[in-house]
């Protein structure tokens, strides 16, 4: 990506909310986006705005195959994102439909570069328990009941995890998926994207 591409990703460094990553006009605790609602995450936290450049980005690196983009994606959010408190980085696990089709899973691929950028291990800890039907297109509530859970820990979780996925929208996916490392024992999972929905 061509350096003027990537200084025209806007950068999510300013004021945001401590739990959920919002950005917001001031620090805040909880933001009305999160606020009355249980989550299973302790923070957070993506690199840039998923706008109009961020989605061209991002669709090249999932739909066309261009892999490469993992390194731009990772260097950005070690760039944005503070190093979190982790003993180990795992990831959003793929369709088997959609790996198939892709040859390579996005999430598991900035994982990975995290794992350099970062000097933590990334491990394979979570699996699918059953096909994921496609979240775009879906409200709120049927985007958490679409992913209910959708995930099962492989393996006993350290107990301070980060949770990699490439896009946070909604936060229905990084939520039942936190939600399965905490039932295997993490204590405190953070999880990190390249790109956020703003509202």
């Amino acid at each position: 990506v061509c350096t003027p591409c990537l200084g025209r990703l806007r950068r999510l460094n300013g004021p945001r909310c401590e739990r959920c990553g919002s950005p917001t006009a001031w620090p805040v605790a909880r933001c009305s986006e999160c606020r009355g609602r249980r989550l299973a995450f302790a923070s957070a936290r993506s690199a840039v705005a998923y706008d109009v450049g961020a989605k061209a980005l991002v669709s090249a690196w999932k739909e066309r195959g261009l892999r490469w983009l993992a390194r731009d994606a990772g260097a950005l959010v070690a760039e944005v994102v503070p190093r979190p408190k982790a003993y180990t980085i795992t990831f959003v696990p793929p369709d088997a439909d959609r790996l198939l089709k892709r040859g390579y899973h996005p999430a598991e691929s900035l994982a990975r570069e995290l794992e350099l950028q970062w000097q933590v291990p990334a491990v394979v800890l979570l699996e699918r328990t059953r096909p994921a039907r496609p979240q775009r297109g879906l409200g709120l509530a049927d985007r958490r009941a679409n992913v209910r859970g959708g995930f099962r820990a492989r393996e006993r979780a350290p107990t301070r995890v980060a949770l990699v996925d490439d896009v946070y929208t909604s936060g229905a996916t990084a939520g039942a998926a936190a939600s399965a490392l905490r039932r295997a024992g993490a204590r405190h999972v953070d999880v990190i994207t390249f790109a956020r929905a703003v509202r």
